[in-house]
């Protein structure tokens, strides 16, 4: 076991706890900490529900080893799903379930070119999915409300309001908990080593008895349903969805998380999704050269660690195998 996997699990534990106790006031405990502004519990809450759609992409790009530009469109569908039931009157939970049923649905229909076309040809095929769906919500002004938009009220859950954003932020992070346990069981079930050998090789996945047509729909499905669940929470975090974030460029942002923070590893959203979601904030002091100073840092990212920054850091913690005696035997029976 390397020096990281032995920090894992003190550093989710302590990761946990700041995640909890930090957005709050302290002070009644004799701490002196009053806690996040308003804007900072926001900008909290909008990294922990852009993290749950980076999983899902995760698991079809890191895990499964398939393309998806599509990831903004099952955000649409979850947030758009949650605005209206939750008007209609529908409990929270029900909605959550319902917007990740409906995504789980449209990922599968979408999985299906997956088994015939593959890489790029596969990433246009999500493309135009993203593409059509932004249109569907622009222009289908009477389900959507259009550019106009729509008003979304945060539920009321057992009798308690969500509307304070602290609250708010507590339901967020209580779900975003239970997606990444329930992702976590599922990449370590026999699912996950299908997953993993679809991406290593399919031809040789196939020929030790994996369905590889229902693992690619399974990936995209789940991936998907994860899309839809991070937009059931958007929709009331932010109380007024238009179709801007569902268009094209939110899915390559999606994408960009994934392989900045890592493809393939499980802290890698998380790490990805606070680069896209709290470094520009941190970068605000800079003005209007902001964005000019957070493309140069996720250019230099790339460039120095091409494998992700989880991959960094793995490399940084784990160390460098020191050659052995019997390493050379091979290489001497060979150059003999």
């Amino acid at each position: 076991m390397t020096r990281f996997n032995a920090l894992k699990t003190p550093l989710i534990v302590l990761a946990l706890a700041l995640l909890i106790l930090v957005p709050a006031d302290l002070t009644g405990f004799g701490i002196p900490w009053g806690g996040l502004k308003r804007y900072g519990i926001y900008i909290l809450s909008l990294w922990l529900v852009t993290s749950i759609a980076a999983m899902g992409v995760n698991l079809i790009v890191g895990y499964a080893g398939q393309e998806t530009l599509a990831q903004a469109a099952f955000l649409g569908i979850g947030a758009f799903t949650s605005a209206l039931l939750l008007k209609a009157g529908y409990p929270f939970f029900v909605v959550f379930l319902l917007a990740g049923a409906l995504a789980f649905l449209v990922g599968i229909v979408l999985g299906f070119p997956a088994l015939r076309v593959q890489k790029h040809y596969l990433a246009f095929v999500t493309l135009a999915f993203t593409v059509f769906m932004w249109l569907v919500i622009r222009n289908e002004d009477w389900l959507t409300g259009g550019v106009s938009g729509m008003d979304v009220k945060r539920p009321v859950i057992l009798g308690v309001s969500t509307k304070p954003g602290l609250t708010f932020y507590y339901l967020i992070l209580a779900m975003t908990a239970v997606l990444t346990f329930a992702l976590r069981w599922i990449l370590n079930s026999p699912w996950g080593r299908a997953f993993t050998a679809l991406r290593e090789n399919p031809i040789r996945a196939e020929s030790l008895g994996i369905d590889v047509r229902t693992y690619i729909l399974l990936a995209f499905a789940i991936g998907s349903a994860y899309g839809g669940f991070a937009g059931a929470l958007y929709a009331p975090l932010v109380e007024f969805i238009d179709p801007a974030p569902f268009a094209l460029g939110p899915s390559l942002l999606f994408m960009l998380m994934v392989v900045v923070g890592g493809a393939g590893s499980f802290a890698g959203p998380f790490i990805g999704a606070a680069v896209a979601v709290l470094l520009p904030e941190w970068l605000r002091f800079a003005e209007g050269l902001y964005l000019i100073i957070f493309s140069v840092i996720v250019m230099l990212m790339m460039a120095l660690c091409p494998t992700g920054i989880v991959g960094l850091i793995e490399r940084i913690f784990t160390p460098a195998r020191r050659p052995h005696a019997d390493d050379k035997g091979p290489v001497l029976k060979e150059a003999k």
